[in-house]
């Protein structure tokens, strides 16, 4: 697959270009919009580049550009697999492009990281279920985990979940990345 040229055919479509502009500084993201919050965290990717291919850069690429783009077409407060949530409208719209089970997989649970941590910080522990899920949907963790490294280094952002993360998946995965590689 043609990562580079999917790149260029999702930027293009329309239904991407009407989302970018939407959000308002929040919580977690202060930068505001789709659009600044894409800004923010590019710069991310860069920083990774040297530990990348050529194809996981597109690939990380893709996934920066996509998984906060349909927020303005979701349903709020809706779980990530419910068909309405801006996961779900992400994956939808990236498969229009591109068959890689995996890459549609990272769209669709790149936030379960951080909504299995919240549960952590609120009860003391995780639904080990959605941690199963998460497990068996991702194939590529070394392209998740710097993809949770990328999203989660922002200005509105503390690094304890993704600390979190790599402690919890410590021998459950193989990956590249480590939490040294977390951007501070």
């Amino acid at each position: 697959m043609d990562y580079a040229s999917t790149f260029q055919s999702v930027i293009a479509d329309a239904r991407y270009q009407r989302n970018l502009d939407w959000g308002e500084a929040r919580s977690g993201h202060p930068e505001g919009t789709v659009r600044a919050h894409i800004a923010e965290i590019e710069p991310n990717l860069e920083i990774l580049k040297p530990k990348l291919s050529e194809t996981d850069w597109w690939k990380l690429k893709l996934l920066v550009h996509t998984h906060d783009s349909f927020k303005a077409d979701s349903k709020p407060g809706v779980p990530i697999t419910d068909t309405a949530s801006h996961a779900s409208l992400a994956k939808s719209f990236l498969a229009d492009f591109c068959d890689d089970a995996d890459l549609l997989a990272m769209v669709q649970f790149h936030d379960e990281p951080f909504a299995l941590w919240r549960q952590v910080e609120s009860k003391s522990t995780y639904n080990q279920q959605r941690m199963a899920a998460l497990l068996s949907n991702i194939k590529d963790w070394n392209l998740f985990l710097a993809f949770n490294i990328i999203d989660g280094c922002t200005e509105g952002k503390s690094r304890e979940p993704l600390v979190w993360l790599f402690k919890e998946l410590e021998g459950k995965v193989n990956s590249n990345f480590t939490a040294a590689d977390i951007i501070t």
